[in-house]
């Protein structure tokens, strides 16, 4: 399966927010979030959007997971595993644990266009209660984009 995030932050405010959602193979939804995260960074935002984007693949029985999303920055964060004092060393660590089970996890770079239902549900994020808010993957306005898959090959 392949969880997609993004996270969004709005630049007069700090308000930040992230979305994200499990496909299949075949592109079809399984799961999907949102979080209204109050203020932090898009850093902070991308990274907690990987880490639930894990969680919620883990919690319902995925084992072979292909991580995407569209900021470059976090996928080299967390491909260089050693940032034990980087200001975001707490949730990198909960990264760290997550890869502990018993389970193949792959984190790659996509483009932006690839990834536009995450950005949506970042989107629908500031406009909820602040929180963890799970969205059926039947609500008709959820994927409204096309999946395109601009990545390379799995």
């Amino acid at each position: 399966v392949t969880p997609n995030s993004d996270g969004s932050v709005h630049t007069n405010s700090g308000h930040a927010a992230v979305g994200g959602l499990i496909r299949d193979h075949t592109g079809r939804c399984l799961a999907a979030y949102a979080i209204n995260l109050g203020n932090c960074s898009i850093t902070r935002a991308e990274l907690r959007g990987v880490v639930e984007g894990l969680q919620l693949a883990w919690d319902t029985g995925f084992r072979r997971v292909r991580v995407e999303l569209d900021s470059l920055c976090v996928v080299q964060l967390l491909g260089n595993l050693d940032e034990s004092d980087h200001q975001q060393a707490a949730i990198i660590q909960r990264f760290k644990e997550l890869l502990t089970h018993q389970w193949e996890v792959v984190v790659s770079h996509i483009f932006r266009e690839g990834n536009k239902c995450a950005d949506h549900l970042a989107s629908r994020g500031h406009l909820l209660p602040l929180g963890y808010h799970f969205i059926p993957c039947s609500d008709p306005t959820l994927c409204i984009f096309h999946y395109v898959r601009l990545s390379g090959a799995l």
